[in-house]
């Protein structure tokens, strides 16, 4: 049996004291270093000041919302087309009241003055090159044929247009020589081009446009041939939209016939996302067929072939096509700038104009009539 004395009990009670105070002293150093350690890493707060106090407040931010989150990319492609440019005479033209005469006083920014606001603000504008740019006179024998000087190409860049289509029934009306120098001057101001089986791209934003160009009024069932070719080399090119331009129609006529549906049809089945027409020298309808339009004739734009036309109506067709981080999406938008081929009514003065007022009006009557569904915006 243990017997306790006073000195038992003080000697436990000094025990117990060490032993609180060892406790005491490391909760004391282990304070502290929590204390430094908040200092120099604070936790995952924010100190933002309140909307209503102006005062301090902490919000919690958890390590989902710290990591960083990556940027959707969106990119907008918008496309100008436009219908027939020929930038000289044809062969059976004097010279008073000609395209030629024109540039001769006005110069070469004149053409597209009324016009180019619009070219500027898009990433491409595509027009059908009708015509030759050469200094030969060993012209084709056939009713029309049309001719201007190889400097005129610069009538292109001064209205800011980046492209044209070749395929139509006017690039070898000089032969092989008118041929070699419009493409020569074509080149020369940075023009991108297409017929035949020579398809073009043409590279913007980082967004990658081919497009392959025929001329169905010649060539009849041959085109197909280009036009499959056509496609399917772009696509191995890994571009990002194909345009179709299809010359076909018949001159004068407002409503397209069945093989302009027919091969418009076949375009986007083969995997063209637009399909552009010419040679009717009028406007003709548009059409969406499996989500990708189809524009059957842009008219006469800047058409130096006729001095006085009857039909001066015209249009710019602008298509918008948006990107998500490289990838196309489903959605493209159209829609349709009434224009004037002159800037006057009495004659063709070479000048292709935004409608205003009453004559707008008139254009977008027409245009409503020949097929343009109401879905599709129309400036």
């Amino acid at each position: 049996m243990r017997l306790w004395t006073a000195n038992s009990y003080a000697k436990m009670n000094i025990d117990k004291c060490k032993k609180w105070g060892k406790i005491m002293k490391k909760i004391i150093i282990g304070a502290a270093l929590l204390y430094l350690l908040s200092a120099f890493y604070p936790a995952n707060h924010l100190q933002v000041w309140g909307a209503d106090t102006g005062q301090k407040k902490t919000e919690s931010v958890s390590d989902a919302d710290s990591m960083p989150v990556k940027a959707i990319k969106i990119t907008s492609i918008t496309i100008s087309m436009a219908g027939d440019v020929t930038l000289g005479n044809n062969q059976k033209q004097g010279y008073a009241g000609t395209f030629n005469e024109k540039y001769d006083l006005k110069g070469k920014d004149y053409f597209f003055k009324n016009v180019k606001s619009v070219f500027e603000e898009d990433d491409m504008t595509i027009v059908n090159f009708e015509g030759v740019l050469t200094n030969s006179n060993g012209l084709v024998k056939k009713e029309w044929n049309m001719k201007g000087k190889p400097k005129y190409s610069k009538i292109l860049t001064a209205g800011s247009i980046e492209a044209v289509s070749l395929g139509n029934n006017h690039r070898m009306d000089y032969g092989k020589q008118g041929e070699a120098d419009t493409l020569k001057a074509l080149k020369k101001e940075n023009i991108t081009y297409a017929y035949d089986n020579n398809v073009a791209i043409y590279e913007v934003k980082g967004i990658r446009i081919g497009f392959v160009s025929v001329n169905q009024v010649y060539d009849g069932k041959k085109v197909e041939s280009y036009l499959q070719k056509g496609i399917r080399k772009l696509k191995e090119k890994k571009v990002d939209l194909i345009l179709a331009c299809c010359h076909w129609g018949i001159e004068r006529v407002y409503y397209p016939n069945q093989t302009q549906t027919n091969l418009a049809h076949k375009c986007i089945d083969w995997g063209a996302d637009l399909v552009i027409g010419c040679h009717p020298h009028v406007l003709q309808g548009v059409e969406k067929y499996k989500g990708a339009y189809i524009v059957y004739s842009l008219g006469n734009f800047c058409f130096g072939g006729n001095r006085n036309p009857a039909d001066k109506e015209t249009m710019i067709a602008q298509i918008t096509f948006t990107f998500e981080d490289g990838e196309r999406l489903d959605s493209s938008k159209l829609q349709i700038i009434p224009c004037t081929l002159s800037s006057v009514s009495y004659v063709n003065d070479f000048q292709p104009t935004i409608a205003t007022g009453s004559k707008k009006k008139k254009i977008l009557i027409h245009i409503k009539r020949l097929g343009i569904k109401k879905n599709i915006p129309i400036e």
